[in-house]
């Protein structure tokens, strides 16, 4: 019989920046790296260094040791230092479905510049992992999952549970995606330091080694043990040769090897002689107490979550779809300064980053990242989108005096909206004369008479809103600066059926052609009234001599501020929509807790002011005003619980008798053609230790719930499992949280608020997070964090999106993924060009797909386009050759390797078969006519 294999793997978890701020955290990496070279060039017998998966520390050890880069390469060629796969070690439910592609995508190409990449699912320090990530590994060629938390209970200080309810009674086990995809699933648990600081004396060997390996006994399916040498920020152990033939010595039952993953994972794979468990899905630690799944994190610092959104919705829906379209009309595809900004951008990915869970100096700095990363992108979507629009034929606008501008829709879909652009309608270069003389020139131009077009001739219903003269440049690319005056005005209009990755052309002018009626700008209601009588809605006649509606649904609004929605294609109506609420939380950055008063405070019982701000034939905008009181902050108790370092689930400090002011400013957008109500909610926050959320009760009777995440929508339970101990069952989202049945369906959308709870309240009530203020990091030490209060003015974005069943909960995640991509307009010329004035880049089709991306490649002229099959039946996409030839596309994957080409039927249509959740990465090299 062999000897069991005690694998001893070197590493460290490096959290960029956490309890210090990035840059003392990197001091300590130089000297880290620094000691790692030396002592592998030193001790052959010490024989690699994981290198936590993650080759931003690359970058971060050379920009301080560019004359190192050599010696680096060398000793990763060796493979004694392995990297990869991936860029930073992210969290995987806070970054999108694209950002998590892109981390793998980059972490790839940056490993490859130094040979070979580790090709492992390495998720150390995940705060759970999302149910899609077995199938992303598998097409970019990974077999395997490494990970620290989801099947079992972690604590305190990364503490580990015993528990007769792991999901695989195994540290070995098979991790299936929702698709069918599998990969041998390795659990660290026993955490990733159970072989940190191994003793070179002989005494204390004895005393290190038993527990340890009869911990590893105790969860491994075979003969090869698993021992993690290294843990957060941990220093090389440069003895660790003579550690281990000390352990040899005493313990020569087991074989002690100096090991990598690649030899670990396949001794593994060799010795399993019995069928592992298959775990399928997320892996969100369901199966424990509750208090540490640090799903609390997803409503940690929400400034910092909707920032991310933002930047991510720039990216990803914005400047690589217009970049690649440009890139098919003759631009070079900018894919450095793209890796530039998504680097930028990932770097406020990892866990301890995104997920708002650090020092206040980590997440000051994250701000200046997002605000890095935002520029650029934004530069690249401009120059992108006016190159397009200097090839759309324009020449259709006869009268001299028209502005042409183009209305851009960056949704997958046709959709309708309202738009708002600023156009100068005249100009004056600062050369010509003085400042003064060009700003009196520019205000004597009548614009109150103009009107909007589109590519048809027709008059379109818009609000003009006269800006004055306003100073401006230009940066051309072969001259200097070239600065003016420009008369500007705001045009503000709703666009009907725009094309889905498409645009279509308006303009503005100054005198209408003599065939074509005049309508008049809208006018705005200014603070009109809404009539309320005792009852709780508003009265009958109010309702028919001004519904609040659209199409889709029929809006009222109650005394207290809460709607009742109706929805037209179903006849469902849901009430007491939007009600707000307030909880104390005595947790920290990782965990909530409420307060040991339990008492929740909501805007039920409050009067609210409503005032109608704006009525047009497209839109109308509703205010709601709620006047609050509540607490402060906690009690004094909390501080002491704070130094003391009671644990979250133990406290029982109460909220502050004295009470400041919380004004809550409530829009509601109803747009005509759009079937999500739009909701922004505006308040100055001076409390501390407080939760606000937003309820909307569904009276929906399902056991089970739907929320967006990472190429999928999940299926949650409502109900907590019976070790459930926690009474919040806060989760995350990345846009939308839903339930349904056979008959109607209720979907909250939002942008940027990533915690959402189904409560047990007999109504199925989805609670969205729109702040959490807290005082402390937790976790290991006490850390200060005033800046987690969150003091100061915020603004929220939600939406409320009905729909008829179950069967169309796809069509509502299409409605919810397009309320985050905002319109983009862009102004141009009268001039002839290659593209027609109304235009979609791509044709398709496809029951329950979701479209997830559209980039372009500097390695072959190309659009790598992503799909992902939202349900669990197969569908079929159709791609039709309305927009030029359906050939020359490929098969690809995330990595964006060709598999192979694809062949169009006879009629010119691409069909490819999608599998149930399947993820699907095409290629069309071609340019497009």
């Amino acid at each position: 019989m062999k000897k069991p294999v005690a694998h001893i793997i070197s590493h460290t978890h490096w959290d960029r920046e956490w309890y210090m701020p990035y840059e003392k955290h990197h001091v300590r990496l130089i000297a880290l790296m620094d000691v790692l070279l030396d002592t592998l060039e030193q001790d052959k017998e010490f024989r690699s260094f994981h290198l936590d998966g993650q080759t931003i520390i690359l970058e971060d050890y050379l920009q301080v040791r560019p004359e190192r880069r050599e010696r680096l390469g060398q000793l990763i060629r060796q493979g004694r230092i392995v990297i990869g796969p991936w860029y930073i070690l992210q969290d995987e439910f806070l970054t999108s479905s694209e950002a998590n592609v892109r981390n793998l995508l980059i972490g790839h190409e940056d490993a490859k510049a130094y040979g070979s990449v580790a090709k492992l699912g390495y998720f150390p320090d995940s705060f759970g992992n999302v149910g899609q990530a077995p199938q992303l590994l598998r097409q970019a060629g990974i077999q395997n999952a490494i990970f620290g938390r989801g099947v079992k209970p972690t604590g305190f200080n990364n503490a580990v549970s015993d528990s007769t309810a792991y999901e695989s009674p195994f540290s070995e086990m098979r991790w299936r995606s929702p698709d069918g995809s599998e990969v041998l699933g390795i659990l660290f648990a026993n955490w990733y330091h159970n072989g940190m600081e191994i003793p070179v004396d002989e005494e204390k060997a004895l005393a290190y080694w038993p527990d340890r390996l009869a911990n590893v006994e105790r969860y491994a399916s075979t003969p090869q043990l698993l021992f993690m040498n290294g843990c957060d920020h941990q220093p090389v152990q440069t003895d660790l040769s003579a550690a281990l033939e000390t352990a040899r010595k005493l313990y020569p039952d087991y074989d002690f090897k100096h090991s990598s993953f690649t030899e670990y994972i396949e001794a593994v794979e060799a010795a399993i002689d019995q069928p592992l468990a298959v775990v399928e899905g997320e892996l969100r630690s369901q199966q424990t107490d509750g208090w540490n799944t640090l799903a609390s994190t997803a409503s940690a610092r929400v400034y910092i979550k909707q920032a991310n959104a933002k930047g991510q919705i720039l990216l990803e829906k914005l400047a690589e779809p217009a970049a690649a379209f440009a890139a098919h009309l003759g631009r070079p595809y900018p894919s450095h300064l793209f890796t530039y900004a998504w680097k930028t951008l990932m770097q406020n990915h990892p866990h301890d980053s995104i997920c708002g869970c650090s020092v206040d100096e980590v997440h000051a700095e994250m701000m200046t990242r997002f605000a890095k990363s935002h520029d650029v992108a934004e530069v690249l979507a401009q120059d992108s989108q006016r190159f397009i629009t200097d090839h759309i034929d324009t020449s259709g606008f006869s009268n001299s005096s028209a502005v042409p501008f183009v209305v851009m829709n960056y949704a997958s879909l046709k959709r309708s909206g309202v738009v708002s652009v600023e156009l100068e309608v005249a100009k004056r270069s600062l050369a010509d004369a003085s400042p003064a003389e060009i700003h009196a020139e520019l205000e004597r131009i009548e614009i109150e008479s103009g009107i909007v077009i589109d590519s048809d001739g027709r008059t379109v219903e818009a609000e003009i809103e006269d800006l004055g003269v306003q100073f401006n440049y230009t940066l051309p690319d072969d001259r200097f600066r070239q600065p003016y005056m420009a008369r500007r005005l705001r045009v503000t209009m709703g666009v009907d059926k725009v094309p889905g990755l498409g645009y279509r052309v308006y303009a503005w002018q100054r005198e209408p052609s003599l065939s074509l009626p005049v309508t008049p700008p809208a006018t705005s209601a200014a603070q009109e009234q809404l009539p309320v009588d005792n009852e709780a809605y508003l009265s009958l006649a109010s309702q028919e001599r001004n519904p609040l509606e659209n199409e889709f649904y029929l809006i009222h609004i109650a005394r207290n501020g809460s709607l009742t929605l109706t929805d037209k294609e179903t006849g469902e109506i849901y009430h007491d929509l939007c009600i707000y609420e307030n909880v104390g939380d005595i947790g920290n950055e990782y965990v909530f807790k409420q307060d040991g008063g339990m008492q929740a405070l909501t805007t039920r019982e409050l009067d609210a002011e409503v005032s109608v701000l704006s009525r047009t034939a497209y839109a109308t905008v509703v205010e709601i005003i709620h006047r609050w009181q509540i607490p402060v902050m906690a009690d004094d108790l909390l501080q002491r619980e704070v130094v003391t370092m009671v644990p979250i689930s133990e406290r029982r400090s109460q909220r502050s008798e004295l009470t400041v002011p919380l004004v809550i400013r409530t829009l509601i957008t109803i747009e005509q053609g759009v079937k999500a109500l739009k909701i922004t909610a505006s308040f100055d926050n001076q409390a501390k230790d407080h939760r606000l959320r937003a309820l909307f009760p569904s009276d929906i009777g399902s056991t089970v719930h739907y929320a967006d995440s990472v190429f999928e929508i999940a299926q949650r339970p409502n109900e907590p499992g019976p070790q459930w101990l926690n009474p919040s069952n806060a989760q995350h989202q990345q846009v939308f949280a839903a339930l349904d049945d056979a008959e109607r369906g209720l979907a909250i959308a939002a942008i940027g608020l990533n915690e959402y709870e189904v409560l047990r309240d007999g109504r199925n009530t989805i609670a969205v997070t729109l702040l959490r203020s807290v005082g402390e990091l937790g976790d290991w030490g006490v850390f200060p964090t005033p800046a987690a209060q969150c003091l100061g003015k915020h603004t929220v974005e939600f939406a409320i999106i009905p729909y008829a069943s179950q069967t169309k909960r796809s069509e509502a995640a299409t409605e919810a993924y397009a309320y985050q991509i905002p319109w983009v307009t862009v102004q141009t010329q009268i001039h002839h060009g290659n593209q027609p004035p109304v235009h979609s880049w791509l044709d398709w089709c496809g029951e329950h797909l979701a479209l997830s991306s559209v980039k372009g490649t500097a390695e072959h002229a190309g659009i790598f386009f992503r799909w992902y099959n939202l349900s669990s039946d197969p569908t079929e996409l159709s791609l039709f050759p309305g927009m030029g030839s359906t050939s020359d596309w490929h098969q690809s994957n995330i990595l964006e390797e060709r598999l192979h080409p694809l062949e169009p039927d006879a009629d010119g249509i691409l069909r490819i078969q999608v599998k149930p959740y399947e993820i699907v990465t095409l290629e069309r090299q071609s340019t497009f006519s």
